[in-house]
């Protein structure tokens, strides 16, 4: 039997609330101040010391600035921080526009060809709903990066530099996708009209004429080749004449993608450890490398990064990152506010029931640059965020070894730091997930 609000109820909670006598200091802080302002732990604010045994030198922070193109952010800064100590460069930077370029017109793609695919579905079915929610978006996963750099190879961020859209990427993406769903609309009505494949490809391919032509004049037009000129930290000058994109990725980073897997920590019941997943439908370029993640117990996912850290690489990871931080700070621990003290209770839950209750999501990519061992177990760990040197340490996080274990769902890591056991574990096909499931969730945070 349901029972509604009644008045002898809320006068009730009412007479309970003032027994506290702290409760009235409580709502007049909170009140004026916010929640986290008035609840924040001063002890966690100390302990989040910026010093690491084990660090790794990078450099000046880059801004994604009003856009949500972390996970790319996070990528090209591992691929700097190489490109810095091999070429004796200081704060150099990768074209972040000129990624964000090709993947938004390859999602609008992905995005078409899922339409297609899915003309028999029902318009208001569960998956055509999810599929015109967010036609296209600027967030991304680590795999949807590799499909990117194969097929485009990367630029220095002087070739292809920053413009209004590409920093301040909600106009676009609204225009996009508007764009987008009316195409979908006319591919249905096409399909209902009995036109062959063979027109409903053609007539895709106008459309995608027009979505080139929209990116080009919001992003600028991707260079074929290039020149490119640089003097290092000697002052010493360099020149390399119409180089390609492809080629420049060989020469100047020469990582091989396909050498790294993506680890993730999801305790679920539906998700047993030593198993490999992919998402249905979850992408940005047709054909390019599935998304593909390894499950694992978090005690095996840190200790992967801590190798990773210790032979000097730095480490993407995908997190939720807005849970239990301070983001002007830079900190970010599960201590850092006291619910329980100021309310009586605290929202928290564990880490499964939360992805499994929607209150937990990868919603953000950074880079792991340091961590601090003590009896070789981290306590705390160093982070290379993309929001610029306005917030935390120059621009730089602490995260509590407690928040790593509570939010952190997702490393990438080279092949060569598994053991047998996990190598062999990732050769599993994988399991295939829903689209909605949350392990298909994009980091996107701005």
């Amino acid at each position: 039997m349901t029972k509604k609000i009644d008045k002898d109820m809320v006068e009730a909670f009412s007479n309970s609330l003032y027994n506290y006598p702290q409760s009235k200091v409580i709502k007049d802080a909170i009140m004026k101040n916010g929640i986290q302002a008035s609840i924040q732990n001063n002890d966690s604010v100390v302990s989040m010391n910026h010093v690491f045994s084990e660090e790794i030198k990078t450099g000046k922070v880059t801004n994604q600035k009003q856009s949500g193109r972390c996970w790319m952010f996070a990528a090209l800064n591992t691929f700097t921080h190489k490109l810095n100590d091999l070429f004796n460069l200081k704060d150099f930077e990768l074209s972040q526009n000129y990624t964000n370029f090709w993947d938004k017109f390859e999602k609008s793609n992905y995005f078409l060809e899922n339409i297609l695919d899915t003309v028999e579905e029902p318009l208001d079915g569960r998956l055509v709903s999810w599929l015109l929610e967010t036609p296209q978006q600027d967030g991304g996963q680590w795999d949807m990066f590799v499909s990117l750099i194969d097929k485009y190879g990367v630029v220095p961020k002087q070739v292809m530099p920053e413009t209004f859209h590409s920093s301040n990427s909600a106009q676009l993406n609204q225009l996009l996708d508007a764009t987008l769903r009316k195409d979908a609309v006319e591919l249905r009505k096409l399909h209902g009209e009995g036109k062959p494949e063979a027109e409903l490809q053609q007539v895709k391919e106008g459309m995608l004429s027009n979505i080139y032509t929209m990116l080009v004049y919001a992003l600028g037009e991707p260079p074929r080749t290039f020149d490119f000129e640089f003097r290092d930290e000697e002052h010493a000058f360099h020149r390399e004449e119409s180089i390609t994109p492809h080629a420049f990725f060989e020469k100047y980073v020469g990582i091989n993608l396909h050498d790294y897997v993506s680890v993730i920590n999801a305790p679920t019941e539906d998700k047993p450890y030593g198993k490999t997943y992919t998402v249905d439908r979850l992408g940005n370029v047709v054909d390019g490398t599935p998304i593909k993640y390894l499950n694992v117990d978090m005690e095996t996912l840190k200790q992967l990064a801590v190798k990773q850290i210790k032979d000097n690489e730095s480490v993407w990871f995908g997190c939720d990152v807005a849970q239990d931080s301070n983001r002007k700070e830079g900190i970010m621990d599960t201590a850092l506010f006291d619910y329980e003290q100021a309310f009586g209770f605290s929202p928290g839950m564990s880490k499964a029931e939360r992805l499994d209750f929607k209150d937990g999501l990868l919603t953000h990519a950074m880079v792991l640059t340091g961590v601090n061992l003590v009896d070789n177990k981290p306590n705390r760990w160093k982070v290379e965020n993309s929001w610029g040197e306005k917030v935390g340490d120059k621009g730089y996080f602490v995260m509590s070894d407690e928040w790593m274990n509570e939010y952190t769902y997702q490393v990438v890591v080279h092949k060569k730091y598994l053991s047998e056991e996990l190598k062999q574990a990732w050769e599993q096909e994988p399991v295939v997930l829903k689209p909605w499931d949350p392990m298909g969730s994009l980091a996107v945070m701005k």
